[in-house]
């Protein structure tokens, strides 16, 4: 349905018939962490996330999966491969029945 309080004629899943489902009854504005993310929009009551009417509670566990402006750096750590080994197990070879 679409939102009539903090962001009228947009498209929220937390409005309904008897209006705003979320518990505190309506969006809440940015935390300082939220700063240059592009899901930021401006509403009734100032700045908000159009994606979680909550952000400080995403920002509780460290970084929000919403973030857009944060990239995470995923660290992999490359491993030596006996490649004899390696051809054995891929031929299904030394298998105990």
């Amino acid at each position: 349905m679409q939102c009539q309080t903090v962001l009228p004629g947009t498209e929220c899943t937390f409005w309904g018939k008897k209006g705003c489902n979320f518990a505190d009854g309506s969006c809440q504005i940015i935390v300082d962490d939220c700063e240059g993310c592009e899901r930021i929009v401006e509403g009734t009551i100032g700045r908000v996330c159009n994606a979680y009417p909550a952000p400080v509670k995403k920002w509780t566990g460290g970084l929000c999966n919403f973030a857009t402006h944060v990239k995470v750096e995923i660290k992999t750590e490359e491993t030596r491969v006996n490649p004899l080994k390696a051809s054995k197990k891929a031929s299904g070879g030394g298998k105990k029945k």
